[in-house]
C-alpha cells in the first residue's frame, strides 16, 4: 500500500472542488485533488454523433444507477419520489447541466428572519457577492444588467439570445403583466478566455462538444493546474482517517486498478456534492467518531434538500426553436418570494426552455397516449415537433431532519463502499407551491397561444440540486461546519460543496456553490497563521 504526504488535499473535482482549488493554488502549498471519475474528451460527447439521444440516455445519461459507468456509484433511490442526477468526472455535474446560472437573492440568507421558517445563514449575500464576481469572470457569464429582480450585477457577454421560444413565452409573461429576463447562463456568446461562443448545437446537458458552456474542468481547472494543483483521477475516497488528536490525517482511497491507498494530508476538504460528502464521512468512523466524522451534532447526511421541479411545456400552432440552442432563455421570480395568500411559504423561479429533442417527441409522446402507434402517428408528430416550448419551476425546498443521507447496509460501490441510501418526503408546502406554479406556467402559455397544455410534478430524474446536508452554522449542535467551512469537530477539515447550504433558494445553485468554495478558501488564506485554532 502506497503512501504519499501533501498539504491540502481536496476530495472531488467537480464546480466545488475546482473553485477552491484555484482559490488556493496561489498559496504554493502541495495540493492535491482526488476524483473517482476521469478526465472528459468533448470529442466523446454524444452531440458528435447522429445517435446522440440514445447516447445521452446511456453513458451521457443523468442517473448514477441507469449510467452505470465504472466510476459510478449506485444509490439507493427506493425511499425518495426525486432520483439524483449528477455526473462523476472531472467537472463533476458542471458536464452535464444546462449552464442556467442564477444567484442567490439577498432574501435566501435570511429565511427564518423574513418568514420565520428553517434557519438564516451565518453570512450574507454582501459576503459572497465579490466571490460571486471573481467566479463569473472566470466561468464567463453571459447576461443582461438590470434585472430588476436581484441587487445590481456585472455581466461579462451579452445575454443567450431569446429565439423563438423566448420570445413567445416573454410575450406570455408581459401578457399577465409579470417579471421575466433573459437568463443569465454560463455559455459564452462570443470569444471568451480560449473558448469558442456557442453554435446553438442545442443538447447542452450532454456535455458540450463545442466548449462554450463553462464545465469547471476547463474554467477552472486549467488555472489550478497550471499554478501547481495536482488532479488524480480514478481515486475513489473510502474515508477520511482521523490521527490520535482526532484531526483529519488523509484518506484511504482505491486507484483505478482497485488497490487501496493512503494518502496523508494536514488539511482536508470534502467536495463531493451533497450525496457523496455525507456519504465519505459517515463511512469515516473511528473510536472518537464512531458516529461518523464531524456528526458530533448527527446532523451529517440530515437536511437533504432537492429543487422539486415542476414541467409545463405548450403545443404552438407555429414554429419555434425546438431544440436547436441552450436549453434556457429567460427566467421569471415573479413569485420568488413569500405572499402567504398563495398558501405556501417561499416561492420558485420560471425557467424558460427551449422544445424536446426529435427522438423523446416520439418515444415520450407515444408512451404517454399523446402521440398515436400507427396510423396517424406521423401527422401528430409533426403538429409536434418544433412546435413545443415551455418552461419548468424550480421550487425551494425548506430543509426537513427526516430527509436524509444513510450508508445503505446491503448495497456498494465496485469497491465494496457502502453506498447511500437516500430517505425523501415532498413536504405539504412544496406540493402547494408546485400546483401554484403549473397554474401561473398555463396562464403564461396560454396567453402566449399555446393550443394545448402538458404538467407534471416533481420531475422524477429531477434530483440535479443536492444540498443540506452538513449545514453551516455558528452554533455547533446545530451544524456542520462554522461560517467558513470548517468542521466544528475536526479543525483541519473544511467542505465547501453544497452539502453545507442552510436553505435552497429557489434558484439553481452550482453560482453559489463556486462562490461559497472561493470565500471558504479567502478565509482560509487569511487565517493560515491560526488555521487550526
Amino acid at each position: 500500500m502506497a503512501e504519499d504526504s501533501v498539504d491540502v488535499l481536496i476530495i472531488g473535482a467537480g464546480a466545488s472542488g475546482a473553485a477552491v482549488a484555484y482559490g488556493l493554488a496561489e498559496t504554493r502549498m502541495h495540493i492535491v485533488c482526488l476524483e473517482q471519475g476521469d478526465w472528459m474528451k468533448q470529442s466523446e460527447y454524444p452531440t458528435n454523433f447522429m445517435d446522440w439521444e440514445a447516447r445521452a440516455a446511456g453513458p451521457f445519461g443523468n442517473s448514477p444507477n441507469h449510467r452505470g459507468r465504472t466510476t459510478d456509484y449506485p444509490i439507493n433511490e427506493d425511499g425518495s419520489p426525486i432520483k439524483v442526477a449528477n455526473f462523476n468526472g472531472v467537472g463533476g455535474g458542471t458536464i452535464l447541466y444546462a449552464g442556467h446560472f442564477p444567484r442567490f437573492h439577498p432574501s435566501d440568507f435570511r429565511v427564518k428572519t423574513l418568514d420565520g421558517v428553517a434557519d438564516d445563514w451565518p453570512i450574507d449575500y454582501d459576503t459572497l457577492a465579490p466571490f460571486y464576481d471573481e467566479s463569473d469572470r472566470i466561468t464567463g457569464v453571459s447576461g443582461l444588467e438590470g434585472d430588476p429582480a436581484y441587487p445590481p450585477k456585472p455581466s461579462l457577454m451579452p445575454p443567450l439570445p431569446l429565439g423563438r421560444s423566448g420570445t413567445l413565452m416573454a410575450n406570455g409573461f408581459n401578457a399577465k403583466g409579470w417579471h421575466w429576463w433573459p437568463s443569465d447562463s454560463a455559455i459564452a456568446t462570443e470569444p471568451y478566455e480560449g473558448r469558442d461562443q456557442c453554435i446553438n448545437l442545442g443538447a447542452c446537458t450532454t456535455g458540450c462538444a463545442q466548449g462554450a458552456k463553462a464545465s469547471t474542468d476547463i474554467t477552472f481547472w486549467p488555472h489550478a493546474m497550471r499554478a501547481g494543483v495536482e488532479l488524480r483521477t480514478r481515486c475513489r475516497v473510502r474515508e477520511v482517517t482521523v490521527d490520535d488528536d482526532g484531526m483529519a490525517s488523509g484518506a484511504i482511497y482505491y486507484d483505478e486498478n482497485g488497490n487501496e491507498q493512503t494518502i496523508k494530508a494536514s488539511v482536508v476538504i470534502m467536495a463531493c456534492n451533497g450525496v457523496g460528502t455525507p456519504r465519505i464521512l459517515l463511512n469515516s468512523t473511528s473510536s472518537r467518531f464512531p458516529n461518523g466524522l464531524s456528526n458530533s451534532s448527527g446532523l451529517v447526511g440530515k437536511n437533504l434538500m432537492f429543487h422539486p421541479y415542476a414541467h409545463i411545456f405548450g403545443v404552438f400552432p407555429d414554429e419555434v426553436d425546438g431544440p436547436r440552442g441552450p436549453h434556457d432563455c429567460i427566467w421569471s421570480q415573479e413569485f420568488y418570494e413569500t405572499d402567504t395568500d398563495r398558501g405556501f411559504v417561499r416561492g420558485f423561479t420560471f425557467e424558460g426552455a427551449r422544445g424536446h429533442a426529435p427522438v423523446s417527441i416520439a418515444v415520450n409522446g407515444m408512451l404517454s397516449g399523446d402521440v398515436p402507434w400507427g396510423a396517424g402517428h406521423h401527422e401528430v408528430y409533426r403538429q409536434r415537433a418544433n412546435h413545443i416550448c415551455g418552461m419548468v419551476a424550480i421550487c425551494e425546498d425548506l430543509p426537513e431532519a427526516h430527509n436524509t443521507v444513510t450508508l445503505d447496509p446491503h448495497l456498494k460501490d465496485p469497491d465494496g463502499i457502502p453506498a447511500p441510501k437516500l430517505t425523501y418526503t415532498l413536504s405539504d408546502n412544496s406540493t402547494r407551491m408546485l400546483e401554484f406554479s403549473i397554474d401561473r406556467a398555463r396562464e403564461v402559455l396560454e396567453a402566449a397561444g399555446a393550443t394545448s397544455v402538458q404538467s407534471g410534478y416533481p420531475i422524477v430524474g429531477g434530483g440535479w440540486h443536492l444540498m443540506g446536508t452538513a449545514r453551516m452554522g455558528t452554533d455547533p449542535d446545530q451544524s456542520v461546519v462554522n461560517e467558513w467551512g470548517r468542521s466544528h469537530d475536526v479543525k483541519n477539515l473544511f467542505i465547501v460543496d453544497g452539502s453545507v447550504f442552510v436553505t435552497s433558494a429557489g434558484v439553481n445553485p452550482t453560482r453559489t456553490i463556486q462562490a461559497l468554495a472561493l470565500y471558504v478558501a479567502d478565509t482560509m488564506k487569511q487565517r493560515l497563521a491560526n488555521l487550526f485554532d
